[in-house]
C-alpha cells in the first residue's frame, strides 16, 4: 500500500473517531445529565418535555458539536478520496508514451 494510501486510511479512521468520542462526550452527556438530573432516572416517555431546550449548556454543546463533526466530516471524505484515489503515472511513463506517438506519426 503506497504512503498516500495509508495517511489517507488514517486520515479517515481519526475523523471517525473524533466524531464518535465527542458526540459521546458532549451531546450523549448533556442528554443524559438532563433526563437523569430531571426525572430521576431514565423515562424515555416524555425526556424531550423534561428538556430544557434554552439552557446555556444546550447553547453553548450543540453549535460547537455541529463545527466539531463538519469537520470530521471533511477529514473523513478527505482521508477517504486519499484512500481510494489510483496513483498518478510516473512522469517519465507520459514522456514515453508522447514519444513513441510522436514516432508513429
Amino acid at each position: 500500500m503506497a504512503k498516500d494510501k495509508i495517511i489517507g486510511a488514517i486520515v479517515m479512521i481519526v475523523g471517525i473517531l473524533i466524531a464518535i468520542i465527542y458526540t459521546l462526550g458532549s451531546v450523549v452527556d448533556l442528554y443524559m445529565e438532563a433526563v437523569l438530573g430531571i426525572a430521576g432516572g431514565i423515562d424515555l416517555t416524555n425526556w424531550f418535555f423534561e428538556l430544557d431546550l434554552l439552557s446555556w449548556e444546550l447553547m453553548v454543546v450543540l453549535p460547537m458539536w455541529l463545527l466539531v463533526i463538519l469537520i470530521s466530516i471533511i477529514a473523513i471524505w478527505i482521508g477517504y478520496s486519499m484512500l481510494t484515489t489510483p496513483a498518478p503515472v510516473p512522469l517519465e511513463e507520459l514522456e514515453e508514451e508522447l514519444a513513441a506517438e510522436e514516432a508513429e506519426e
